[in-house]
């Protein structure tokens, strides 16, 4: 219970703070706008008054919490699941590419890992380019992907995975390298003693001790793997989609709108990793793990 609560208070805390901050730059900034409405009405409303309508503007440059939270209940709860306003439909369309996105990226980064942690060409001359593809702007690659893939006949679902495979495969790699690669000389020296041949060593020592390191690279990109699903959708020209949702909102100025589809894509992301988390801890105690 105080392990609970040692958690809990600091995280309150924060989130308290954020918000406060959140209220304060939202009278901030949209006051501006407020005062050459009020100015054109030819009213002088006092300090409480003022800062109520600059908190209640219906297109507002930087809406309230309570503002972003009774249209994200509206969205959520209170539309059917098919509307195409429905954030619960949209975050489904966009988990759709994201998880087939980020299925493509973890079997690309493995693969790319066990060949670089056994070729030794492959250390030296791939994962440089490897690093250097991540220095490229998604938002430059994704048009580029949508285009080449649109001009051979390969449209909906698969070009939104290709993006979200593109920034996932990156962390698994990574991880799995250094996962691979994380068995102590001693033990591959008792495995040399043991007479292990070098596939009975991949399975039985490298591949038990990367499990740590995989799932730890999994949950940062299956977070990624969202982010590249949702730009795959700005490109498209998509419909449906938190992607589409930020596009149309910004398209017509519905700000609110926009952070409403923000906080869907942040619940999305936090409820992937979390069933990322989950499902590494059974493999953990599946293998014999036992609990820090």
């Amino acid at each position: 219970m105080d392990s609970f609560r040692s958690k809990l208070v600091p995280v309150t805390s924060i989130l308290a703070g954020v918000v406060v901050l959140w209220y304060v730059f939202a009278v901030i900034l949209n006051a501006p706008f407020q005062r050459d409405l009020d100015s054109r009405a030819n009213q002088t409303p006092g300090a409480v008054e003022f800062i109520g309508k600059t908190l209640a503007q219906p297109k507002p440059t930087l809406p309230a919490p309570h503002q972003v939270a009774v249209n994200f209940f509206e969205n959520t709860f209170l539309r059917p699941i098919t509307s195409s306003r429905s954030l619960v439909y949209n975050a489904w369309v966009t988990l759709s590419s994201t998880l087939l996105g980020f299925a493509f990226g973890t079997a690309l980064g493995i693969i790319i890992a066990v060949g670089i942690v056994h070729v030794a060409t492959l250390d030296r001359s791939l994962m440089p380019w490897i690093i250097a593809s991540q220095t490229i702007p998604i938002l430059a690659v994704a048009p580029m992907i949508i285009v080449v893939l649109a001009a051979i006949g390969v449209t909906g679902l698969i070009p939104k995975a290709m993006i979200s495979t593109y920034l996932s495969f990156f962390p698994v790699t990574v991880g799995m390298v250094k996962g691979l690669r994380s068995p102590e000389i001693m033990h591959l020296d008792l495995m040399h003693t043991y007479n292990a041949s070098a596939s009975q060593t991949f399975w039985k020592l490298r591949v038990p001790a990367s499990v740590p390191f995989l799932f730890t690279s999994m949950k940062v990109a299956v977070a990624a793997s969202l982010v590249g699903a949702i730009v795959g959708e700005l490109p498209t020209g998509a419909v449906a989609g938190i992607g589409a949702k930020l596009l149309a909102g910004a398209y017509y100025s519905q700000s609110i709108d926009i952070w409403s589809a923000l906080v869907a894509g942040s619940i999305v992301a936090a409820l992937l990793v979390m069933v990322v988390g989950i499902a590494g801890r059974i493999v953990d105690r599946a293998m014999g793990g036992r609990p820090a």
